[in-house]
């Protein structure tokens, strides 16, 4: 048995973002049903598979997801509050989506996520 190390995990999720960028969404599944299985505690792995559910134009999945399982593992998340607010406006959900967005928003943690988050802010 093997293990990854941080980077060759970070690079295979990049891969996986890359394929899903290009709608290669199989590509991507199998990528990160393979990350998972190393790094089951990687929130990043979470955004990803949330970020393909968005990219395959399934928002409602994407916020099933979300709520279901990503934020159940990891409270809080901005990044994972900004993409939920993002699919959620694809839903024409803008006041729901503007609750998920403003908490990425307030937070200091990442602040990709937050600068994502007050950019999608619905006016």
């Amino acid at each position: 048995m093997f293990d990854l190390l941080p980077e060759e995990a970070r690079l295979l999720l990049n891969v996986a973002l890359m394929a899903t960028g290009q709608n290669r969404f199989r590509s991507a599944v199998s990528i990160l049903s393979a990350l998972e299985w190393f790094r089951p505690a990687d929130p990043s792995l979470d955004s990803a598979k949330a970020v393909l559910f968005i990219s395959m134009a399934d928002f409602g999945e994407a916020v099933s997801f979300i709520d279901d399982v990503a934020l159940r593992r990891f409270p809080g998340n901005p990044m994972l509050l900004a993409l939920r607010g993002m699919a959620l406006i694809r839903l024409g959900r803008d006041a729901d989506a503007a609750v998920s967005l403003r908490e990425a928003a307030a937070q200091t943690a990442d602040p990709a996520a937050a600068a994502l988050a007050r950019d999608l802010i619905p006016a």
